[in-house]
């Protein structure tokens, strides 16, 4: 490996910029990197395992992740708390595996003051043109949610200056080996 061995990488960006297909390819060419599992509090979906999918916590035992700083980030959405246990982050840090994150924004400012030792990094469309192209190609929006989402881009891709490196994500081989060179990973 390399200087990637046991650093924390955020990795960030708007809805539809491809941050799960980046590190999906990531991940597959750099098995050793661990990805963070999440814990909710929601119920497991069918097909979700736990320490895998999520870790499943009823709602007063997350409340105590928060109360005890057990968390590195957390947020509400749609009635159901998301956030990422520091435990199993600092475990495989302490292992010497790099570790990643894939959050939202917010999560990742928290993470900014609850860990800030982590590298983190904005995913970046090639165009806000392109980005909207991506969305409405999904398919799976209404009108109104692809007008938020792209409201919401607009406030994300604001913030891109506050990461420690950008990322464009235009072509996905480049982008990942742009991407493996910020991690330390590249040969």
């Amino acid at each position: 490996m390399t200087d990637s061995a046991g650093r924390l990488t955020v990795i960030t960006g708007p809805s539809g910029v491809g941050k799960g297909t980046l590190v999906a390819q990531l991940l597959q060419r750099h098995p050793l990197i661990w990805l963070s599992v999440s814990a909710t509090t929601r119920s497991p979906r069918p097909g979700e395992q736990e320490g895998s999918s999520y870790f499943f916590l009823d709602r007063p035992s997350f409340e105590r992740q928060v109360a005890e700083g057990g968390l590195l980030e957390w947020a509400e959405f749609a009635g159901n708390l998301y956030g990422t246990p520091r435990q199993p982050v600092e475990r495989q840090l302490a292992a010497g595996r790099p570790v990643l994150l894939e959050i939202e924004l917010e999560g990742a400012r928290q993470v900014r003051h609850s860990f800030p030792a982590a590298f983190q990094v904005f995913l970046e469309p090639p165009s806000f043109e392109e980005l909207e192209r991506r969305i409405r190609g999904r398919g799976t929006d209404s009108e109104e949610a692809i007008a938020r989402r792209l409201e919401r881009a607009r406030v994300e891709l604001a913030a891109a200056s506050e990461f420690d490196a950008r990322l464009v994500n235009g072509d996905l081989l480049q982008a990942l080996a742009q991407l493996e060179q910020l991690m330390g990973l590249a040969a």
